[in-house]
């Protein structure tokens, strides 16, 4: 299946002198990205006084997802974050890349998230363990420090302790926070005025790094391990010989700790809420959870018996991908989308844009896990469902996150069903990824957890 539109190369309206769209990028994002396939399959905007176009044609984003030598990462979002995040994975050119993903997939491979997994039920067990009959929480703040607790215990092997935890959560929000900012509103020299708002912000990174510095610590005074921390104290480049520095590998843990709980921690939290507002959909899964579950804990042996919450997981990303807008940047002369553009020509791609294209998904913005059996991935047109990414720069951690967010769903759903108050409405934060913002709802147990 492909689109059928002819390749077309237009301007987005409404530009401003010297911010470009940055005003409508950072007032109104998702809106102002769902209305640029109007103008064409690749659209120019500003980012700041900077020009960049936006892939709207799923064809074209897979093509440029999957040639990475041709779109190397680069442009406003990576150019900002690699202040802080340094030539980590994500952050990488391609020849750099190829080596670290050698050195980090063996953290990522089955058999290893198999032994994750148990990480994942026990600290599950642990959120819900403490949750009592009409007690009233932040659901999305609960989940972060759940997700936050499973990436440090399982693929870093380091210590959960709970102040620590809060350190680096707390950190984690101020800085991804920043970042966001820095990329959609590019002041430039008005980021290094010591405002409240940029102290906070450089308070944060040096927190942020000390907490990674005393995880590195920690294992190289115990070393040997078969966790992610080890395998980068360990690795050594193949053409030089050299081995990662301690910022190299801080540089790497930020990253991967940044990208593997608050990403999961909204999902999550999206889920939730959606089921809170379609009973119909939420009898489904808390139907499946009793039949595949009886109140236990999931594990990876029961995922073929949780086709809809799957469903239900799949239709959480499609509706609001964590990673909603990155960058790219031509290393060459090349054509995109039947359009030619030259060396260092800046791109942006939203998996959320194309993910909301009413030709693709019908009705968009409604939450229909039941698309998922009338349709799968792969008769979309490539490049159509992105939420991971693509090509060999796809997110490593995306079958963990995938087996995280459904685990947790259908025992969270197994055991209590948690209710917003009357009236509540959610609201989407669009920051450095999407997220609901504070959820406070009521635990009404299930199963179980009712009869105890």
């Amino acid at each position: 299946m492909s689109t059928t539109l002819p390749s077309r190369k237009g301007k987005a309206p409404g530009r401003w002198p010297l911010l470009g769209h940055a005003w409508q990028l950072h007032s109104r994002p998702l809106e102002f990205l769902s209305s640029l396939p109007a103008h064409g399959d690749l659209v120019r905007i500003g980012m700041g006084p900077w020009p960049a176009y936006v892939v709207c044609e799923p064809d074209a984003a897979h093509r440029m997802l999957t040639d990475s030598r041709t779109f190397d990462k680069g442009g406003p979002f990576f150019d900002k974050a690699r202040v802080l995040f340094g030539s980590s994975l994500p952050m990488s050119g391609w020849q750099e890349h190829r080596w670290q993903r050698r050195q980090m997939q063996p953290a990522f491979q089955s058999d290893r998230i198999e032994k994750y997994a148990t990480v994942m039920g026990e600290e599950v067990d642990r959120m819900t363990s403490r949750w009592r009959p009409g007690m009233r929480l932040d659901v999305t703040a609960a989940l972060t420090r759940l997700t936050l607790r499973i990436v440090t215990r399982s693929v870093l092997a380091a210590e959960a302790q709970d102040a620590a935890v809060a350190e680096v959560q707390e950190s984690l929000h101020t800085v991804i926070d920043g970042i966001y900012q820095r990329v959609m509103l590019p002041l430039g020299p008005l980021y290094r005025l010591p405002t409240p708002a940029n102290r906070r912000y450089r308070r944060a990174c040096v927190r942020l790094h000390a907490a990674i510095d005393g995880i590195i610590a920690a294992r190289r005074a115990a070393p040997g391990g078969a966790d992610l921390v080890s395998m980068l104290l360990a690795a050594h480049n193949d053409d030089t010989g050299e081995a990662m520095s301690d910022v190299d590998i801080r540089d790497q843990l930020m990253v991967m700790i940044g990208a593997g709980f608050e990403t999961t921690a909204n999902s999550l939290a999206f889920a939730l809420w959606l089921l809170s507002q379609h009973p119909e959909v939420a009898a489904q899964v808390y139907s499946e959870a009793d039949g595949a579950l009886g109140g236990r804990t999931a594990t990876t042996s029961d995922l073929d018996a949780l086709p809809c919450t799957r469903r239900v997981v799949n239709e959480v990303l499609r509706l609001y991908p964590a990673g909603w807008f990155f960058t790219r940047v031509t290393t060459a002369d090349t054509t995109l989308a039947g359009q030619h553009l030259p060396k260092g020509t800046a791109l942006l791609y939203s998996a959320y844009l194309l993910q909301h294209r009413p030709e693709l998904f019908p009705d968009p913005d409604r939450f229909d896990p039941d698309r998922w059996i009338r349709q799968s991935a792969e008769t979309l047109p490539r490049g159509a469902h992105v939420p991971f990414g693509g090509g060999n720069r796809k997110c490593i951690g995306d079958q963990f996150a995938l087996i995280e967010m459904t685990l947790a769903l259908a025992t969270v759903c197994s055991r209590w069903e948690l209710r917003p108050d009357p009236g509540a409405t959610m609201t989407v934060q669009v920051r450095g990824t999407l997220g609901p913002g504070p959820l406070m709802m009521t635990c009404r147990p299930r199963g179980k957890a009712a009869e105890d």
